[in-house]
């Protein structure tokens, strides 16, 4: 488990902590509160949550620690059976309590002993690996709180903004024609090559074989997935799998979530409000479901996963600033993905939106979960679940790579995921 440098966990541990505060401001503790879904978890929730990680897998190994409330440890566990307890997920909106003012002394009473160890270099290399896994594991659940507060406030007939966005920037040019970019094909290599932070699922690094293939240079558009309605893509079984095909009509599908006709014309809900859609953006919060149909429709399907890697690494594609940092959120920009309409081969693959994959969430040849109870994070989920790739426009900046594996079951529409066509 490779380990962070002591003086680059001293700047970014503070930094990633104080942006999670940053993303909770704009909120009332009413809006801290609510769990819209059983899949969502309220902010307060996350922030709480985040902290129980730092003081479980950290603060307690160390000689002496004692915690401001015992209860804590059953009350924010999210999914570790081996630590504790587990408080039901779908009833963490029923929690009160802590208020927000006693989770907020809960993060200063954990970051002021992270600190202070970490200053004094008392951390040893095991338990400064753990702390680079908790950052990024902060990380997700700042793109969490974003995605979850969404689909809170998007339930309210009020629709209440989240944040207003000071520089609209809704100008609908034109979208670039897409474009069939060849593969790497033959043997290539797959998983992260062990420079710098990854997550377990990531490795080990190791070859696989790739059939000539292409790849769309650009996700599909509100515009193109619109036309796919419009022939009647939600009412027309042949498109879809079977399993699809029983969301569709069990959840009464017939558009992306959040769409929502006002007149004649389409609007969708944004952390900003509601607005008009904006045809050449990448239509998003998009299932497996609909996007295995989408490219069903359009003669295409979806790449794997291994085949978007290669893609991306042979371009030599990096992380660009698509993904939202500290002076955005301070900026008071509203998180929304981008209109596609630069062309440079292979556009926006990175920090739009997220990208499904035909790839079922497994693991790579040679892979184990590591000892103890952080061997819980990712290796315990690889059933029935599908890949995503790329990031979203909510993934915070520097915590995406060519490598990165989200994964989420098939009928997920909450989280920022498009589509990519490949052939």
């Amino acid at each position: 488990m490779p380990k962070i440098d002591s003086n680059v966990a001293a700047e970014r541990y503070p930094s990633v902590r104080r942006l999670t505060e940053q993303l909770a401001e704009p909120l009332s503790a009413e809006d801290c509160s609510i769990q819209s879904m059983s899949d969502a978890s309220p902010t307060r929730w996350h922030m709480a949550h985040t902290t129980w990680f730092f003081e479980t897998f950290l603060l307690k190994q160390l000689p002496g620690y004692v915690s401001p409330s015992p209860q804590f440890e059953q009350l924010f566990n999210s999914y570790y059976n081996s630590v504790s307890e587990l408080f039901d997920r779908s009833r963490r909106g029923c929690l009160s309590r802590p208020n927000m003012d006693e989770v907020r002394e809960y993060r200063k009473h954990v970051d002021s002993l992270v600190r202070e160890n970490l200053e004094s270099g008392k951390f040893n290399d095991h338990q400064l690996a753990v702390l680079e896994i908790g950052i990024n594991h902060e990380q997700q659940h700042q793109e969490l709180i974003l995605t979850d507060i969404k689909h809170g406030l998007a339930c309210s007939p009020l629709l209440p903004t989240y944040r207003e966005s000071v520089s609209e920037n809704y100008a609908d040019a034109d979208a670039s024609e897409i474009e069939w970019v060849d593969g790497p094909d033959g043997l290539v290599s797959i998983g992260h090559d062990g420079e710098g932070f990854s997550f377990d699922n990531e490795s080990p690094r190791h070859l696989f074989h790739l059939v000539p293939y292409q790849v769309a240079s650009r996700t599909v558009t509100n515009a193109e997935f619109l036309q796919f309605m419009q022939d009647g893509g939600y009412s027309r079984p042949e498109f879809w799998l079977s399993a699809g095909w029983d969301a569709v009509q069990s959840n009464d599908w017939s558009a992306p979530l959040y769409w929502k006709k006002a007149g004649d014309e389409w609007e969708n809900f944004t952390l900003a409000g509601p607005r008009p859609i904006a045809m050449n953006e990448p239509v998003c919060h998009i299932s497996y479901f609909e996007a295995d149909a989408y490219a069903r429709w359009a003669g295409c399907r979806l790449p794997t996963e291994f085949e978007w890697e290669a893609m991306v690494d042979s371009l030599s594609i990096k992380p660009d600033s698509g993904c939202w940092s500290d002076q955005l959120i301070s900026a008071n920009q509203a998180i929304h993905p981008r209109a596609l309409v630069q062309n440079h081969g292979f556009d926006h693959a990175f920090g739009n939106v997220w990208e499904w994959t035909s790839s079922q969430y497994s693991a790579y040849p040679g892979y184990a979960p590591p000892p103890g109870a952080l061997g819980e994070y990712n290796g315990k989920f690889m059933c029935n679940q599908f890949v995503l790739r790329g990031g979203s426009c909510a993934t915070p900046q520097g915590h995406i790579r060519s490598t990165y594996r989200n994964f989420f079951p098939a009928d997920t529409r909450w989280q920022f995921s498009g589509i990519r066509l490949g052939r």
